[in-house]
């Protein structure tokens, strides 16, 4: 399963990719918003940073200025992916920029209809929201067993993107199900490497080497 991280802050996704971290990026007009800055300007910095795939939104609401943004934001770097909403507009948008060659993101997923949709309109990326889903007492991981077969069923080319991720566990049962990539903020990530029983044996190690009286330097 591929890792994506969800933000716009540069220092962040460095941090992640001097660990081999960091398989792509996704960002949302959110992100841009808490990052601060210009749109063209960070992403920019995060396609220069990165060599996977980054994901960059467009704003508008119909079909024909999704497009004119798409290819707008497709000029940014060769590893920009066009992030759009899966509405029927963005659908419109998705098969002519799909078409044109260019990687998009369909964003926004809260059913397996709409993944399949998004499949049929070439979408390189389905993204199903997890996090949201529980929000509102539905299981978010049903959805990505669902894609997950319908997909295999009909050897769909599109990769699912499990986003929304609030979790460890959210990203334990993303892998279980299959899901191609998932993208996450960078502290669910860095927690990933967080279990109670290392802390306890690394604290039983250090105090049971103090007693020996040795060093290794």
């Amino acid at each position: 399963m591929k890792f994506f991280v969800d933000t716009a802050e540069i220092d962040a996704i460095a941090e992640l990719n001097a660990l081999g971290m960091v398989d792509g990026v996704t960002t949302n007009p959110s992100l841009i918003l808490k990052s601060g800055r210009d749109i063209t300007e960070v992403t920019r910095e995060i396609c220069e940073l990165v060599t996977g795939p980054v994901s960059a939104e467009v704003v508008a609401l119909d079909a024909d200025t999704m497009i004119a943004e798409g290819r707008k934001l497709a000029e940014i770097a060769d590893n920009i992916t066009i992030k759009l909403p899966l509405t029927w507009d963005g659908l419109k948008a998705c098969k002519v920029l799909s078409g044109e060659g260019r990687m998009v993101n369909v964003t926004l997923c809260f059913s397996a209809n709409q993944a399949l949709l998004a499949a049929k309109a070439g979408a390189t990326f389905i993204s199903p929201f997890i996090g949201r889903l529980d929000d509102i007492h539905l299981d978010g991981m049903d959805l990505i067993h669902d894609i997950r077969t319908i997909y295999d069923n009909y050897g769909f080319e599109t990769n699912i993107l499990a986003a929304s991720i609030r979790s460890v566990n959210h990203v334990h049962e993303c892998a279980l199900a299959g899901a191609d990539v998932m993208t996450a903020p960078p502290d669910v990530i860095k927690k990933l490497a967080i279990h109670p029983l290392t802390d306890k044996g690394l604290d039983q190690f250090t105090k049971d080497w103090e007693k020996t009286g040795q060093k290794i330097l």
